[in-house]
């Protein structure tokens, strides 16, 4: 320690009186440190030892209410004969008390107790000063004593302000237990103050809801409500202070708010993105409470609170869908859905089955997917009481036998096709299986349908379809031709050696109705970026993008499902239906919304000091910078405005056999120079990027080749010959 000369008495005076106040300051501090461990301590108590806590206070207040009551009417008359009224003070008590555990005082839960306790308080004490009156009437009688009648009237009043002050504070404190003060320092302390102040956007009923939802929470610390109703502002609600969306900065001076909610459940997808647009810049973090929709249906509460997702961000509105449509093809028929466990397939099988069908079959070859839709299926049938048969087969689409057996045993009407390899990347470096998946699985998938006498059958396309750069978009468009090949035969002759069989007549006739609907990504999708990003940020970057000027199309997957179940009922055969996505969406601004509206900022040129950092790691595999929907311009629309109808060129029945001939063959040898070479010729608009990165294909390339990890295509076949 080292000691250091006052020359100044005053000096040195000012010096003992700082350090004992910042002494005394510590101690006070370390008081009020004690304090909130002994209301944690009461917390975890035994709830019947909490409610004798309850009980003896209540028993104190009483006898000092009724002590008050008469002192306040007689002052030292009472004083000099207090002991002729110790009977009433001990009467208080053993006549209230029974009356406060009738009325159920010491069953509620303090720190949740609301408007409703304050009926209660004053009922009960109510019908306990008339009790009280009685006793007091019929003890005068028998006692040589004079008690006032105000005394009641000063007994009720008192003891309904006590009582009901005693159960404000208990709740108070217990609610605001967590609450402390650096006194030291002169700042909230955050290891003990560990409350967020909110700031709470909408005063409507869903905006109330979520404060009185919070002020139980030891996390959030609702400071202030924002309105666009200029009738409010400057108002006070529970006793917080009504801001207008413009004072929002000032708001945050006067309030430290930290994050941001809306509670603006009904509020229109693109006026929320505005609303996201405008509070960007802002240093809030900001999240939202469920929509009108999952509130009605009771899945979410007002304080589900979750992160603001791409969802909030898509300026374009929900059209509401057409009760026909969706029923044509479902309500008592049999259905089944491929790909069942996947985003899609699953989405599908929870609206179909609130549409009763007679039947939900589940096609899935992830036997942990099938499991987990399975029981999702069952728990809606059971909640509903819905009266559907749930079946679920464990097969892949690929297995010809089974998939006929299948649609013959349980007559399947409809089919929606949702199973598919749908990863660029991972298919780009799997041609084999992708192809084999996507092109022969939906073409066995569609052969039995032609055999058993399915009637309907959606093909779940993608926008990476149109002018493929990658062999999935390629294997889905492929996908597309043989169902618009096999839609321009009412009778035809079937492919492969699973359907020649002696059981089946050489040429069979076609009443399937095929549609396909192709649109973008959807969001929570498996591979989506949303969560991936989400997760980037909580660890504190860099989030990587592949591209600066990369776009994308997006919609959530419950209107994707729900457009895809319509447009299915509007086909006529070969049908390609294209939903309207709204406009595409830049990856990057995508992330740099996502970091601001987290309430944190974009480390760049302009700010280096900020807190999340945005890398490009280059465009993958098959990657395009942009996603297109159509082929052409020959589009039509159709009788609801989010469907429109794609006229696409198509081949013939007998064409496509010798495209699936060709493929088969480079296939099996395998030979991805010529598959690659057939798709080129025969996928509109297919134009590779690099060369073939198959991980087979590249095993059998040199050291070099590996490392490099694209192989030249025309070298590749150069080598070929040379063997």
């Amino acid at each position: 320690m080292s000691l250091k000369i006052v020359r100044k008495s005053d000096d040195c005076v000012m010096f003992l009186k700082y350090n004992g106040v910042r002494h005394g300051i510590k101690n006070l501090s370390a008081s009020f440190m004690q304090a909130h461990s002994l209301i944690d301590k009461i917390i975890r108590l035994d709830r019947n030892v909490k409610r004798a806590i309850a009980v003896c206070a209540d028993v104190v207040v009483l006898s000092t209410v009724m002590a008050s009551a008469i002192y306040i009417r007689l002052f030292d008359g009472f004083l000099a004969a207090w002991d002729s009224y110790v009977w009433l003070i001990l009467a208080a008590p053993l006549v209230s008390i029974p009356v406060f555990i009738r009325f159920g005082l010491y069953r509620a839960v303090l720190r949740y107790i609301g408007r409703e306790a304050v009926i209660t308080v004053f009922n009960a004490v109510t019908l306990s000063s008339l009790l009280m009156a009685l006793v007091i009437f019929f003890a005068s009688r028998s006692i040589d004593v004079v008690v006032p009648r105000s005394t009641v009237l000063n007994f009720w009043l008192m003891t309904l302000v006590a009582v009901g002050a005693v159960r404000y504070l208990a709740r108070q404190i217990l609610v605001k237990g967590s609450f402390s003060f650096d006194f030291t320092s002169g700042q909230r302390n955050r290891s003990a103050f560990s409350t967020t102040p909110v700031a709470i956007y909408g005063a409507g009923t869903a905006g109330y809801q979520l404060f009185e939802a919070l002020r139980y929470r030891a996390s959030y610390r609702p400071v202030a409500f924002i309105d666009d109703d200029d009738s409010l502002h400057g108002r006070s609600i529970a006793g917080v202070r009504v801001y207008n969306a413009r004072q929002i900065e000032e708001m945050i001076r006067q309030t430290g708010a930290q994050e941001l909610l809306l509670a603006i459940p009904s509020l229109s997808r693109r006026r929320r993105a505005e609303l996201l647009d405008y509070l960007e810049p802002l240093p809030l973090r900001v999240r939202t409470v469920p929509s009108i929709q999952d509130l009605a249906s009771g899945r979410l509460k007002v304080d589900d609170i979750s992160e603001v997702g791409i969802t909030d961000l898509l300026q374009r509105e929900e059209v509401s869908p057409r009760d026909d449509l969706l029923e044509q093809c479902i309500r008592g028929k049999s259905v089944l859905v491929t790909g069942a466990g996947g985003s899609i397939g699953a989405e599908l099988c929870r609206q179909i089955v609130n549409l009763k069908p007679s039947r939900l079959i589940l096609i899935e070859h992830s036997e942990f997917n099938l499991y987990a839709i399975q029981g999702e299926i069952e728990r809606i049938v059971e909640v509903e009481s819905l009266d559907v048969i749930v079946t679920s087969i464990l097969c892949s689409i690929k297995n010809a036998t089974q998939m006929r057996s299948v649609m013959e045993t349980y007559r399947v009407d409809t089919v929606y096709h949702a199973a598919a390899y749908k990863h660029v990347p991972i298919v780009e470096h799997n041609i084999a299986e992708g192809l084999n998946n996507n092109v022969v699985g939906t073409l066995t998938t569609a052969q039995a349908a032609i055999v058993t006498g399915v009637k309907n059958f959606v093909l779940i396309s993608t926008d990476k379809a149109v002018r493929p750069t990658n062999v999935m978009g390629a294997s889905k468009r492929l996908a597309e031709m043989v169902l618009q090949a096999l839609s321009s035969k009412d009778r035809l002759k079937l492919y492969g050696e699973a359907f020649s069989s002696a059981s089946l007549s050489p040429v069979v006739s076609n009443n399937t109705r095929f549609t396909m609907v192709r649109f973008g990504n959807v969001l929570g999708s498996s591979g989506s970026v949303i969560p991936k990003f989400r997760e980037q940020i909580r660890n504190g970057g860099p989030i990587t993008v592949t591209h600066p000027q990369i776009t994308r199309y997006f919609m959530t997957i419950p209107e994707a499902a729900q457009l895809v179940i319509q447009a299915g009922s509007m086909g006529e055969g070969g049908d390609v239906f294209v939903l309207d996505m709204g406009e595409p969406v830049k990856i990057l601004d995508l992330a740099t919304k996502m970091v601001h509206l987290s309430g944190l900022s974009v480390i760049d040129e302009k700010n280096p000091a900020g807190d999340i950092a945005i890398e490009f790691t280059g465009l993958r595999p098959g990657e395009k910078l942009f996603e297109e929907l159509l082929i052409g311009d020959n589009v039509t629309g159709t009788g609801h405005s989010m469907i429109m109808r794609a006229h696409e060129e198509s081949v013939t029945w007998e064409e496509m056999q010798l495209i699936l001939d060709r493929l088969a063959e480079g296939l099996a040898k395998p030979d991805y120079v010529d598959v690659r070479r057939i798709l080129i010729e025969h996928v509109k608009g297919y134009k590779p990027q690099g060369g073939i990165v198959d991980w087979i294909y590249r095993g059998t390339e040199t050291a070099d080749s590996q490392t490099s990890g694209v192989v030249d295509i025309q070298e590749a076949a150069k080598r070929k010959r040379v063997q």
